[in-house]
């Protein structure tokens, strides 16, 4: 076993900053990360692709993605509370906040940098 099991409150757990508009707090375990993900209006990610399986679990709010953009499986949803977004690794996607919402990120492998990390 890597590890013991243990109790996490999010509220406790550092706050990262890593573009404009955007708090992330992180949870990163041997084979998983979780992040609780908070947007403000207008928040931006450009269009990327992780080889990182994810999960994109709207809490709160609505937010816009575009999946595949620049090639002819290009698409466009809005997601809102109580929807998931299954990303496959390696899918190009961006995300645009609609109005102040939550998310929660479940990536496979667990990375230092996802697409919101800008070097």
């Amino acid at each position: 076993m890597d590890a013991e099991p243990r109790v996490l409150t999010w509220s406790e757990l550092p706050v990262d900053r890593p573009m404009p508009l955007i708090e992330r707090r992180r949870v990163v375990g041997s084979h998983v990360m979780i992040s609780r993900v908070e947007l403000a209006p207008g928040f931006v990610v450009p269009t990327h692709r992780h080889h990182n399986e994810q999960m994109v679990c709207v809490l709160s709010g609505r937010a816009a993605f575009v999946l595949d953009e620049g090639t002819a499986q290009e698409s466009r949803v809005t997601l809102a509370s109580g929807q998931v977004l299954h990303l496959p690794p390696h899918v190009p996607h961006g995300c645009t906040a609609l109005e102040p919402t939550v998310i929660l990120d479940v990536f496979s492998p667990p990375s230092e940098k996802t697409g919101v990390d800008r070097a």
